[in-house]
Order: structure tokens, then sequence, then C-alpha cells
């Protein structure tokens, strides 16, 4: 996940520079940095899990990552490249699955 988010940070940058207005540029960069920031997120999930292989908390919380990333940041992108903002509607849903999956990651530890 983390390489996907340098590359396509690196596409945004070069590739998608003199396409995209800056707006669609600023939304393109939202999605990276939520991307590289959940990507680091999950490196963390799978970190604490080898201390807590049975934890179904912390599994649930990198899935919620996974499913955020997929949603926030995907939608994020697609509404970049296409400008249809309808797309928009669906980043919301994976901004609360990063919302849940840190909320989980927190009560895991704090289990533990």
């Amino acid at each position: 996940m983390a390489f996907a988010a340098v590359a396509l940070g690196a596409f945004g940058a070069h590739a998608l520079k003199a396409r995209l207005s800056a707006e669609m540029l600023a939304v393109w960069h939202t999605g990276v940095e939520y991307h590289m920031f959940h990507a680091l997120g999950l490196l963390a999930v799978g970190l604490v899990t080898v201390q807590l292989p049975e934890s179904i908390l912390l599994k649930s919380s990198g899935w919620l990552m996974l499913a955020g990333i997929l949603l926030f940041s995907g939608s994020l992108y697609a509404l970049a490249l296409s400008g249809e903002r309808w797309l928009g509607a669906i980043t919301p849903v994976g901004g609360i699955a990063f919302l849940a999956a840190w909320v989980l990651f927190v009560v895991a530890v704090l289990r533990a």
C-alpha cells in the first residue's frame, strides 16, 4: 500500500500536473496523503498483531484501514480523473472506515 501511495503520488505530480486543474490536483493529493497515512497504519497494525495474534479487533482494524484506502482515496482518485462529483459521496464512507479502524486499534492495544 505504501508503494502504491508513492507511485500514485509521483503519477499525480508528473503525469497529471499538466492535465488536471489545480482543484483536481489538490483532490488527488488528499487521496495520496490519506493513502500513505493509512498504509503506515496498516504497518502498525501488522507490527502489533505480532504481539497480539489472536486479536479480532486488530484484524478488523486492518481490514477497515484497507477498505478506507480503497473507498476514501480511491473515490478521490476517481473524482480527480473523471470530474464526476457524485464520486465525492463515497469518500465519507471511507473516512468512517478510517475512524472505526483507529478506534478498534486503540481499543485492542488498551485491552492488551
